[in-house]
């Protein structure tokens, strides 16, 4: 459990995309470089089910962004195994949300992880009926990270840990 309220724990999920590209390893090492611990990790491959708690439940994307894109996002999601990680670390929720870039890779800043490893713009998805494919989901807020972990994550698959820097500081 996390004690310092600057301490967060945060979701990412590794998309098909980024998992069937074999990237997943130079993506994670960016975010172990800045400090984050991973504290919970596993592949799987979910369900409709799973997904509908995650993006509608949780994420409210129907009444967002509509059913069309409820649709092909999970479409997307279901095309292969993804990778589930909680990250922690000071700011986490926000840290990884700057680290991983804007929605739509093609608006992403080059030197976040959309911005670097993909290119496809909203609108030629749209027109070609498809999800965006942006590699990696973030919890949006630590409100939302809270829920996710919980949907994704028993207690018992994360772990309270001190890295090795963790060690030797207050």
């Amino acid at each position: 459990m996390v004690k310092n309220k600057k301490i967060q724990r945060t979701l990412i999920i590794f998309k098909p995309d980024s998992v069937q590209r074999g990237i997943v390893g130079e993506i994670l090492t960016r975010f172990e470089r800045v400090g984050l611990k991973i504290v919970g990790a596993k592949m799987l491959n979910p369900c409709k089910e799973q997904y509908y708690d995650h993006y509608e439940k949780i994420g409210k994307m129907i009444s967002r962004r509509g059913q069309k894109a409820f649709d092909v996002t999970v479409d997307f999601m279901l095309q292969g195994p993804v990778i589930a990680m909680v990250l922690e670390g000071i700011d986490a929720v926000e840290l990884v949300r700057k680290m991983t870039g804007a929605t739509e890779p093609k608006s992403a800043a080059v030197g976040t992880i959309r911005g670097d490893y993909s290119h496809i713009s909203f609108d030629y998805a749209n027109d070609k009926n498809i999800s965006t494919p942006n590699l990696i989901h973030a919890s949006g807020s630590l409100e939302d990270a809270e829920k996710e972990i919980s949907h994704w994550f028993s207690n018992s698959e994360l772990y309270d840990y001190k890295v090795l820097h963790e060690r030797f500081t207050r």
